[in-house]
This record gives structure tokens, C-alpha cells and sequence, in this order.
């Protein structure tokens, strides 16, 4: 009778996370609620007819997770030192799944790969349609939009239209369709490997269409990583050197084929003039970030053992802005543009190494299968957080909490004998 009701509660669990897996991939790119209830219904599911002390324990033993969890508890420290209590606590809500995520998978071994798989096609499909849905926005005016481009503007984007988030997802969402139609390819049909290669193909020319610099890079360097480590692994490898020809030749095509491309590149020439001469211009992209990353730098080695705590970042930044750039308007005076300069602020160096320490940590796990795939992941969002800061957003703190458990889920599935 017990064996039937553990039965029955392992099945309900499993049916839950998978919906709830769907709503929170949903609610990621259309609506902010829909996110928050689904990681709400994941985190009670994980729970149903599991041992929170084994949970704990797994918790404990597994590097990744309590590495992750850190996210959330270097902020939640600084609290013993912000004096603006109110903004901590807004912060601390902002980065709750880095502990509330890592704490429900602790063992979540119930998912066959089958089952991760299917996440990945729901991910996939998602995400598909998320960029349909830009690209028509991009056709309602096509002629402001391309000229938009040459004012740091971009194509409308789910995701709140956070376009760098969602640049992300994308090329995250390309590693994936790689990965599933290279690793199912004997055992779907042909017409549905056919369709990831498709996608592949469809998100890639969309990434060159919306022309966000963190999804490009993350693209490109995973692209030539992985070239690089196929040929490598090949004999006669020269045969297959066009591979790395044709990637390096996507950004030629794309500069006459795309317009928003090319006005991208152009605003990006036209912004570089400025920061390369050290003059100051409103609005300048690029210019405020490297300023903010100077400030972040500032405020870590002004307060090198705690921070100013995470609480107070912005209004110390502020402070800062007020005396070395006093003519920086408001709307340029932004936090300190890159993850590392973040928590270099709001937990002085000790933030700065554990943040290092908390993206070097994943590289040195092993899994069972893909390799490759893991490093080229954890490589894109360590990029993505050099110039930006993604971990203060919502959206950016889910993709890079449950897109790097779930993957580390899919990668790490005992294979039944």
C-alpha cells in the first residue's frame, strides 16, 4: 500500500513540475505573473513526497547548487550593512529562485531524458514563437524600425522587450535545437530532426535581424568553440575546415542582407568614436556602460573587505556620478554595467572572487554526456554578464537559474541498463 501511494506521488510530482515547467517558460517570455506562478507551483511540486532533510543533504553535497544559491546569499548578508532596507529586500526578491530553484531540484530524480527532452521542445517552441512575434512587430513599420537602429533602438521583444535577455535566450535556444536534433536523430522521425535543423537555421538569421550584441557574441564564440573542438576530434580535419569559413562569412552576408544589422554596426562605429576620444555625449550606450563599470570599480576598492552593500549600490553610485561626472544626466547615470562590478560593490572583493568562483565552479563538472554543450552554456552566460547585468533583472535571474539546472538535469540522467 505504501509502495502504491509513493507510486501515485512520485507520478503527481512529475505530472506538475512538467506543466509547471511550461507555465514558468510561458510566463518567462508573455507575462511576469504567469512566471511567478509557475515557479511557485515547481517549487511546492518538487516537494510533494520528498524528505526535506534528503533534499537538504543533496543540496549540501552537489557544488552547483549551494554555488548558485550564493547569488542569493551575498545580497542577503549585505543587508547587515545597507542602510536602504527597502531596496535590499526589493533585491532579495528579485534573486529568491537562485536559492528557491536550486533547493527544489535537490533530488529531482523522478525525469527519464525523455522528459527533460520534452522541456527542451516546449523551450524550443516558445522561444520560436517569441521571435515570430518580434519579427511582426519589426514589419508593422519596417522603415522606422531599421531607423530606429542608428539611435541604439531595437525590434520590439517578449520578455518585457528586454532584447539582451532575449538575445540570450536565443542563442541558448540554437545550442539547444543543435543539441537535440545531433542527439535524436535515430530515434524521431526524419521530418522532426528536419524541423530542429529548421529552427536552427531560422533563429540564427533572427539574431542577425535583431542585432543584440550579447546574443551575437554568445553565438559566435560558441560557434567557433565548438567548430574548433569538432575538427579537432576529426581526422583529415582540413575536409571540414569550410564549416569555420561559413560561420566567419554570417556577419558579411548579414551587413547586406540585414539593415538592422548594418545600422547596428554603425551606431556601434559612431558610439566607439566618442568613448576612443573620451568625450562624454547623452545617450551614448556604450560610453555610460565602461563610466558605471569605473564607478562599480571605485566603490569596491573604496570599501574593499564588505561593499557598500547591496541595498545602498545605487545610491552610492549616484553619489559618485555626482562628483567625477556632475553634467551626466539622470537617465545616463546607470548601476555599474557588468555582474562582477555588482557584487564587487555590494560585497566588496570578497563579492567580487565569489562571483568568479560561482562561474568557474561549473566548468569543473563532469556529465554524463555533452560535454561540450555544458561548457559552451556556461561560457554564454559568463559572457553575458561581463558588460551587463542580467542577475538584477527577473527574467535574467530565472534563465540563468533554471536553464543551467535544467541542463545539468538533462546532461547527468542515469541511462537504464
Amino acid at each position: 500500500m505504501n509502495e502504491l501511494r509513493k507510486d501515485k506521488l512520485t507520478q503527481l510530482r512529475k505530472v506538475l513540475c512538467l506543466v509547471s515547467v511550461v507555465i514558468m517558460l510561458s510566463g518567462l517570455l508573455f507575462s511576469r505573473l504567469l512566471l511567478s506562478s509557475g515557479l511557485t507551483i515547481f517549487a511546492i511540486s518538487c516537494f510533494i513526497g520528498q524528505s526535506v532533510k534528503d533534499k537538504i543533504k543533496t543540496f549540501v553535497y552537489s557544488p552547483l547548487l549551494w554555488s548558485m544559491s550564493l547569488l542569493f546569499l551575498l545580497p542577503l548578508i549585505s543587508g547587515l550593512w545597507s542602510a536602504d532596507i527597502l531596496k535590499w529586500s526589493q533585491i532579495l526578491r528579485i534573486k529568491l529562485p537562485f536559492f528557491l530553484l536550486p533547493l527544489s531540484v535537490a533530488g529531482l530524480d523522478d525525469f527519464k531524458k525523455e522528459d527533460w527532452e520534452k522541456i527542451g521542445f516546449a523551450f524550443l517552441s516558445l522561444v520560436l514563437i517569441g521571435a515570430g512575434w518580434s519579427l511582426w512587430q519589426y514589419l508593422q513599420d519596417v522603415q522606422l524600425v531599421q531607423a530606429a537602429y542608428l539611435r541604439a533602438q531595437t525590434i520590439k521583444t517578449p520578455l518585457g522587450n528586454d532584447h539582451v535577455r532575449f538575445s540570450l535566450l536565443v542563442s541558448i535556444a540554437i545550442l539547444t535545437a543543435i543539441f537535440l536534433a545531433v542527439n535524436t536523430q535515430k530515434k524521431l522521425r526524419t521530418a522532426i530532426v528536419a524541423g530542429l535543423w529548421l529552427e536552427t537555421g531560422l533563429l540564427i538569421i533572427y539574431l542577425h535581424v535583431l542585432a543584440v550584441r550579447t546574443g551575437l557574441i554568445c553565438f559566435y564564440v560558441g560557434a567557433t568553440i565548438s567548430i574548433v573542438w569538432f575538427l579537432a576530434k576529426l581526422k583529415n580535419n582540413w575536409r571540414y575546415a569550410w564549416v569555420l569559413v561559413f560561420v566567419i562569412s554570417i556577419p558579411f552576408v548579414s551587413w547586406f542582407a540585414f539593415p538592422t544589422f548594418k545600422n547596428r554596426i554603425s551606431y556601434l562605429r559612431y558610439d566607439l568614436s566618442f568613448i576612443k576620444d573620451n568625450v562624454y555625449r547623452t545617450g551614448s550606450n556604450d560610453g555610460n556602460r565602461l563610466v558605471s563599470i569605473k564607478a562599480g570599480w571605485e566603490l569596491q576598492n573604496k570599501h574593499p573587505l564588505t561593499g557598500v552593500g547591496f541595498g545602498d549600490i545605487e545610491t552610492e553610485t549616484g553619489k559618485w556620478y555626482r562628483v567625477n561626472y556632475p553634467q551626466m544626466t539622470d537617465t545616463d547615470r546607470i548601476l555599474p554595467s557588468s555582474e562582477w562590478m555588482i557584487y564587487g560593490a555590494g560585497a566588496g572583493w570578497p563579492g567580487f572572487l565569489l562571483l568568479s568562483a560561482i562561474m568557474v565552479i561549473p566548468f569543473f563538472l563532469k556529465t554524463r554526456e555533452a560535454t561540450i554543450c555544458w561548457v559552451l552554456l556556461n561560457i554564454s552566460m559568463a559572457l553575458s554578464y561581463l558588460f551587463d547585468i542580467g542577475l538584477e533583472v527577473q527574467y535574467g535571474v530565472f534563465i540563468h537559474a533554471f536553464i543551467l539546472l535544467w541542463w545539468y538535469k538533462w546532461l547527468n540522467v542515469v541511462p537504464k541498463m
